[in-house]
C-alpha cells in the first residue's frame, strides 16, 4: 500500500523531520518495542528509519502518517539486521511473524502502546529509581540530564541506572502488557511518580529557550487521564487536578516576548477557566479520601491559588498547613523549601528566610538554583540587598533555562542599584 504524502519543499525538510522526531518518536518507538520485544533493537532500528527519511522525503515527499511509516520503515530494517547478523532462529521468527501493514497501524492502538511500555518500565522487577529514570528517558523522551535534574543527581549516575533496567527487563522476560487489576497497586506509585515528573519537565523547562514545554504537559495530562481510566483512585484523581490546575495558568506564566511573569504579577483573568473547573472537579474527588496522599495535598495547594480572584486573598496560612500534612506524608527539602516560601507569604520574609538557611546548612539543596533565588527575594523584600545579589548570583551560576537566567540577571541589576544607593 502506498502511503498518500505531503507536499513540502526540500528546503523545509529538515525542520519538518525534527517535528516529526519531537512529536511522534516516543509513541513509534513504544510500539516497536511491543512489535521487535527489546528496546535496543527497537532504538537503533527507529534511528535506521529517520536516516531513510533524511534520505529519501526530500525526493518522495512526507507521508500522510509519519508516524506509521516510521514504524513500518523501523521494523523491516530490525528484521533485515537480524538476518544480517544471522541472529537466532527464534529472534527471526518473532520478529518476522509480526504482522503489520503499517500504514492501517490504529491510532488508539499506538496510544496504548505508550501505557504499556510504561508498566513495563514500572515492573516492580526494578528499583522505584530504576522504573522512574528508564520511563522518563525511553518513553517520555527526556534527556538524560532532565532526568538527572529532576532526581537532583548527575546523569552517568542515571545513564548506568537506565542501562542497567534495561538489562534487568530484558533478562527477566517482562511482558509488554498492561498488568492485571490485582497488580495494578504494585506499579501505582512508580507510574504516578513518571507521570509527575514529565509534567513538572513541561511546566517548568530545566533548560532551554522556553519557560515551559507545553508537549510534555500535555502528555503527562494525557496520560493520567489515561490512568483514571485504567487504575482510578483518589492520588490519580490529585494528580489529575495538580496538573489541570497549574496548566490552567500556563498563558499568564510569561510575558509576550518570552520572560518569566512570577505568580503574584500573573493577569488570572489569561487563566483557563474551564481547565480550572475540571482541575477543581478532580481535586474535590481525590479529597473525598479519609487520608489524602501526596498528589492529593498538592492538588489542595494548588486548588487555594486557583481559588483567589487576586495574591492579596490567597489564604496562605492554609497553605502553609498543606504543606505541613504533606511533609508528614512524603518528607522532602523541595516541599520543605515551598513551604518556607508559603510562611515568608504568611508571616512574612524574615520567617522564610531563617527556614531557607537552615535548609540550605543542611547541604541538600546547595546546588538547587530555586533554592538560591528563594534565598534572594527574602534577602531584597527585607532590603539585605548585599546578600541578595550574592544569592541571585549563585541561583544564576546554577541556572540553565534562558528566561530564568535573564530574570536573575535583571534582578542582580536591581538588588545592585539599590545597594550602592
Amino acid at each position: 500500500m502506498v502511503a498518500e504524502v505531503e507536499d513540502t519543499s526540500t528546503g523545509d525538510i529538515g525542520s519538518v523531520i525534527a517535528e516529526v522526531y519531537k512529536r511522534d518518536s516516543p509513541r513509534a518507538l513504544a510500539t516497536l518495542i511491543r512489535l521487535l520485544g527489546n528496546f535496543d533493537v527497537a532504538e537503533d532500528a527507529l534511528q535506521d528509519a529517520f536516516a531513510v527519511a533524511l534520505r529519501t522525503w526530500p525526493e518522495q515527499g512526507v507521508p500522510a502518517n509519519p508516524r506509521a511509516w516510521l514504524v513500518s520503515t523501523a521494523r523491516f530494517k530490525a528484521i533485515d539486521a537480524l538476518r544480517r547478523a544471522e541472529r537466532t532462529k527464534t529472534q527471526l521468527h518473532e520478529a518476522d511473524s509480526v504482522a503489520s501493514p503499517v500504514f492501517e497501524i490504529d491510532e488508539s492502538g499506538l496510544e496504548d502502546d505508550i501505557l504499556r511500555l510504561v508498566f513495563v518500565c514500572c515492573h516492580p522487577v526494578l528499583s522505584l529509581e530504576a522504573q522512574v529514570a528508564l520511563t522518563l528517558r525511553e518513553v517520555c523522551g527526556l534527556t538524560t540530564e532532565e532526568v538527572a535534574k529532576a532526581y537532583l543527581t548527575t546523569p552517568t549516575t542515571v545513564a548506568q541506572r537506565i542501562v542497567r533496567a534495561k538489562n534487568k527487563l530484558r533478562e527477566s522476560g517482562v511482558p509488554y502488557e498492561v498488568p492485571r487489576e490485582d497488580e495494578l497497586p504494585t506499579r501505582q506509585a512508580a507510574v504516578l511518580r513518571v507521570v509527575y515528573l514529565l509534567f513538572n519537565e513541561g511546566y517548568y523547562a530545566t533548560s532551554g529557550e522556553a519557560v515551559t514545554r507545553s508537549s510534555l504537559s500535555l502528555e503527562a495530562i494525557r496520560l493520567a487521564r489515561l490512568l483514571a481510566e485504567t487504575m482510578p483512585s483518589s492520588e490519580v484523581d490529585g494528580l489529575l487536578a495538580l496538573m489541570l490546575l497549574q496548566e490552567s495558568r500556563r498563558a499568564a506564566r510569561t510575558s509576550p516576548d518570552g520572560e518569566i511573569v512570577l505568580l503574584d504579577d500573573q493577569d488570572r483573568s489569561l487563566w483557563d477557566k474551564a481547565m480550572v473547573a475540571e482541575g477543581m472537579a478532580f481535586a474535590n474527588r481525590s479529597f473525598a479520601t479519609a487520608e489524602p496522599g501526596f498528589y492529593a495535598l498538592q492538588a489542595a495547594i494548588a486548588a487555594v491559588h486557583a481559588s483567589s480572584p487576586s495574591p492579596d486573598k490567597t489564604d496562605w496560612s492554609r497553605i502553609v498547613l498543606v504543606y505541613d500534612a504533606l511533609l508528614r506524608v512524603h518528607p522532602s527539602t523541595v516541599a520543605e523549601l515551598n513551604r518556607a516560601v508559603a510562611v515568608a507569604m504568611a508571616e512574612g520574609p524574615g520567617a522564610g528566610l531563617a527556614l531557607i538557611d537552615s535548609l540550605l546548612a543542611q547541604g541538600g539543596l546547595a546546588d538547587y538554583g530555586l533554592a538560591h533565588a528563594a534565598r534572594a527575594d527574602m534577602c531584597r523584600r527585607l532590603q539585605m540587598f548585599d546578600e541578595a545579589r550574592s544569592s541571585y548570583a549563585r541561583a544564576l551560576e546554577l541556572a540553565s533555562q534562558e528566561p530564568e537566567r535573564r530574570f536573575l540577571e535583571k534582578r542582580i541589576l536591581e538588588v545592585s542599584k539599590e545597594s550602592v544607593g
